[in-house]
């Protein structure tokens, strides 16, 4: 099975567009947000937001974009690729990546066979203080979102051939 990376702005379908992945053909995902609480930023944060678990924190993310973005630097200072091997112990998808510096090293380093970028033409994109990694560039394929969840289904069952090549 592929090992595959999905990025995009926030809110563009990432995790959706995982979830049909895992319906349609078994991958198991997670994204860097549940990963990065789990693992580390629930502890670095509880105290300053006052958080009583994991999920509290992951709920609060979108209210501190730039700071976890900053904090996941932190923590993959001396391995560009760390956060991303700990995922992928346990998944074939890691959803989410911010970083361009990360990306670049995962992919020097092997990690992921494919990039798929999910983009939504009707949503805002991100500050690049908590996005910085140019899609277009980055992924091996972009799965427009700008129809229903059946649309966005649609087209990903039309990458088939690039998750079994």
């Amino acid at each position: 099975m592929k090992k595959l990376l999905i990025i995009g702005h926030a809110q563009h379908g990432k995790d959706t567009a995982a979830g049909f992945l895992r319906d349609l053909y078994g991958y198991k995902f997670k994204g860097s947000s549940v990963a990065a609480s789990e693992i580390f930023l629930y502890d670095k944060l509880k105290e300053k937001y006052g958080y009583t678990s994991p999920e509290q924190c992951f709920e609060d993310r979108v209210n501190h974009r730039s700071e976890w973005y900053d904090l996941i630097c932190e923590y993959n200072k001396d391995d560009k690729a760390a956060l991303a091997k700990v995922i992928m112990k346990d998944s074939n998808i890691y959803v989410g990546m911010r970083s361009n510096v990360e990306c670049e090293e995962c992919l020097r380093q092997g990690i992921f066979d494919l990039v798929i970028g999910i983009w939504n033409p009707r949503k805002n994109l991100e500050h690049k203080g908590s996005f910085d990694i140019d899609i277009w560039e980055k992924s091996d394929i972009i799965i427009p979102n700008s129809g229903s969840l059946a649309d966005l289904g649609n087209r990903l069952i039309l990458i088939e051939p690039l998750l079994k090549s």
